[in-house]
Parts: C-alpha cells; structure tokens; sequence
C-alpha cells in the first residue's frame, strides 16, 4: 500500500483547483524537506524537463540534486522513476558519453521577439513525453527540478502536460530557478516551490536510473566560501560544507560501480581549497582504487572539472597529482586580467597565479588541447577593451579561452547593478539568458563586437555559440 504525500500546503483543497480560466492557482513556498524525507512506501516520479533556449550544450549536466533525493526516497523505501528529458532525447554522442539532445524550433516568446537566433525546444517533443508519461503508473508525488532561471518555459511547459496526465498528483517544483524566483515560480502550476535549501541525506546520486549512463558526477562540497558578485552559490547553499575524503571516495565508487561509467564530473566550485587536506588524499584514494594498467597510459577512470579550478592552488605538485589521478580535461578560472573584474571576483586570482599553474599542468604532461580557460564577458561596467586585453594575455601564453557570457543572476550584487540598467530584470528572468543578454538586452556590446572576442577568442574566423552555464542542477 503506498502513502500519499501529506505537507501543510497541500491539505487545503484550494491549493490544487483551477480558477474559471482554467488556470491553476498559485504554488505556495516554503521548505518540503521533512514532509518528503519521511514518505515510506510511495510511488515518487522525478522529472528533469526540457530546455528552451537559443543553445544548450551536454556540458556534463545532470539533475544532481533531484538525483541524490531520489537516492534518499528510496532508501526510505519508496519506488522512485526518473523522467529526463534531456538524457531520454539524445541523438548524438560526443565525448566521454555526452549526448546532443533532440531540437525542434519554437516560437520567440515576447522578450526575444526581435532577437535573429533560433529559439529551440532541446528535449523530448511533447508526443513523446506524453507516450513516456503514460506509460507509467500514477505516482503518488510528482518532483520537478528546474535549472537556469531563463529556462522556466520548459519547466511550465513540463509542468503543463504532467497534469494533463496525472491531474490528482501533488507536484513539488524545486531547483536553481525555484530557489532563485520562487515568486515567479508559482505561476508554474506546481502545487508547492521548494524556496529552502533541501537538506543532502543521500550518499551518492541515483545515477542508476538513468539506462547505460557514460559518465557520473560528484559533489565533494556544499556552497562556496568565497563571495564573488556575479555567483548565487552562496544564495543557493549558505553555508559551505565539505565532505570527508572517505564520503567524498564513497560517492564516486558507488556510480564507477556501473559497467558504463567511465567519467566523473566534479561540480565543486572550490575543489583545490585546502589541497592539502583533502584534494590530495581524495586523489591518492582515487588513484589506488583506480590505477592505471601500467606507466604513462590512460587511467581506465577519468575525471573532469567543468566548472573551473582555482588556478591560484595549482602548484607543481598539484598539477602533478592532478594529472596522476587521472583528470583529463580540466577548466581554469582566470575570468579576466582587469583588475576591476578581479575585484568583483573575490580577488581569488591574479594574471601570475595563471601563468604559473599554466606551465605547471604543462611540466606535469598536460597537453594544451586538455587546458581550456574560462574568461568572463559582459559583466556590468566591462568592456570591450577589457575582454579583448584578457583573451590577448592567455591566447599569448598558447592557452585555449572559453567565453563564459555573463548572466545577472538574482541575489546578487551584479544582479542590483544590472536592473538598474534593465529594470524588467526584475520581474522577467528570459531576459538573464547568457546566451543574449550582453549582446541583446544589456547593450553591453553589440552582437559584432561580441563575435569579433568570440573570433579571437577561438583563433578562428568561424562562429563559437557553445554557451557556458556554470551552475549545477540542485532540487
């Protein structure tokens, strides 16, 4: 016998009816954690829905939060699904498993109604996710997860048609862009928006559920200790917390258990602070558990740092433990060489650290075509000098420079700064999309101008569009 999920803000009829438009009433906010955390024997289906944006890219992205809440439900003792509509529409493969998803062109919604650039949906199309949707027992609870906050057409979308099909099931919505407009997000449809920070409970994801997954991911910390002005992180994790090296090993030998799993992806945003203490180890355990087969060949485990590393804590003895556990491609965080920028980057990084840790990850046998560096562009207040004075200093040093397109991300001070300049900033999240948000709506830089830093940038005449979304997905 399952049990239906019973919070507060679900036990009052009004909550689920729909109004005589036909339109359901507005989503309460608050924390659903213990109400979630103590169902027993329910039947719980979780949905990453699609993305409707310009672009959308694998860059190692999974739900990780929706998926560690998963993980707990059923330890509890509940039946748990997994419904990605990213994952599920993959067409093609690109390196170490990642896959381009299905893509069909949509209507520009009114912001965007004057942008030249196709608007896609990236995901399952609706026949589909109808045909996935029933053929499913009706769950008991229904969670969405949500990620960029100028992706929430897909989330209502997704929404949308799970109550076409299952009108009677209550739905929690949570996520980057719950978390970050929970205002907005109760006009999704969802009967309740987790606003709160879901507590972790699980000790590694439910990677399993996806079907042969190619690579997993891992999370050795909560938050960030540092506060830059353009990052939510310490919005959407107040407090920084750090795993132990034993859990932290738990977590990627649980997903490395699966035949499939060749790669993990470390979503830290401060994985080399304190080094000595816990990266080091961390990688000492990793290497003894995943050796390679002899000297100087391919580890038959890679790891993967998408989200940038601190350049500063890169040593010689760093990049040599780096490159002896087995991480293949590594992000550097330079993000720019202006010292303005660099203020508002927490000053945790200077154009020397740069160089050095460059000629380090050289010395301990990186290639250049590992290296990729991260470079901001279009943060309130910076030019187009500046951008072009950074990309000149690392492209000089033989470095390969990845545009990273500012988004006003709400919470934070560059946040403040940019409704100044747009105010429907405010009240309208389409218009943070980085992929035209400096180009289109700020006027920070015309689109030919930003095509001329993407064209150095890449050393080439030809178009670099690949946008560079530098938050992981948490319920």
């Amino acid at each position: 016998m399952t049990q239906t999920l019973r919070t507060p803000p679900l036990s009052t009829n009004n909550q689920t009816e729909t109004t005589s438009q036909g339109r359901r009433r507005n989503a309460t906010c608050g924390d659903a954690s213990g109400a979630l955390l103590s169902l027993r024997g329910a039947r719980v289906l979780g949905v990453n829905p699609p993305v409707f944006d310009f672009a959308y890219f694998d860059l190692w992205a999974k739900p990780l939060g929706l998926l560690y809440l998963l993980e707990a439900l059923r330890r509890n003792g509940n039946d748990v699904t997994l419904l990605d509509c990213i994952a599920e529409a993959g067409e093609k493969r690109r390196s170490f498993g990642r896959l381009v998803p299905h893509r069909q062109p949509l209507p520009k919604p009114a912001p965007y109604r004057d942008i030249p650039r196709t608007y896609s949906h990236f995901g399952l199309p609706e026949e589909r996710f109808l045909e996935r949707l029933r053929s499913l027992p009706e769950p008991d609870v229904i969670l969405v997860t949500s990620g960029m906050t100028y992706w929430y057409p897909g989330v209502f979308w997704c929404i949308e048609r799970l109550r076409h099909v299952f009108p009677k099931t209550p739905l929690h919505l949570g996520g980057i862009y719950a978390r970050l407009c929970p205002d907005h997000a109760t006009r999704s449809g969802a009967d309740f928006v987790q606003s709160e920070p879901f507590p972790i409970s699980a000790p590694f994801p439910a990677l399993d559920l996806y079907e042969n997954p190619e690579y997993g991911v891992a999370l050795t910390s909560f938050g960030c200790p540092f506060r830059c002005d353009y990052c939510a992180s310490s919005r959407l994790w107040p407090v920084y917390r750090r795993k132990s090296v034993d859990e932290a090993v738990a977590e990627i030998a649980a997903q490395l258990t699966l035949p499939s799993v060749r790669a993990i992806a470390f979503y830290d945003d401060a994985l080399l602070l304190d080094k000595e203490h816990f990266f080091y180890p961390l990688c000492e355990e990793l290497a003894r558990r995943f050796p390679r087969t002899e000297e100087g060949a391919p580890s038959p485990v890679s790891f993967h740092t998408p989200n940038g590393l601190h350049v500063r804590e890169i040593d010689r003895t760093c990049a040599t433990m780096l490159r002896r556990t087995g991480f293949a491609t590594l992000r550097l965080s330079l993000e720019s060489t202006d010292p303005a920028i660099l203020l508002a980057g927490s000053k945790k990084v200077v154009p020397s650290h740069y160089e050095e840790a460059l000629q380090n990850l050289r010395l301990a046998g990186y290639d250049d075509g590992a290296l990729e560096t991260y470079l901001l562009l279009g943060l309130p207040g910076q030019s187009r000098e500046s951008v072009e004075a950074s990309i000149r200093f690392a492209r000089g040093l033989g470095a390969r420079v990845k545009l990273a397109e500012f988004s006003p991300i709400p919470g934070t001070p560059l946040f403040d700064a940019a409704c100044r300049a747009v105010p429907e900033l405010a009240t309208e999240p389409l218009l943070a999309n980085n992929s035209v948000y400096c180009s289109f709506i700020s006027g920070t830089l015309s689109p030919k101008e930003l095509q001329a830093l993407k064209d150095l940038a890449s050393g080439r005449g030809e178009r670099n569009d690949e946008p560079t979304h530098l938050l992981s997905n948490f319920y």
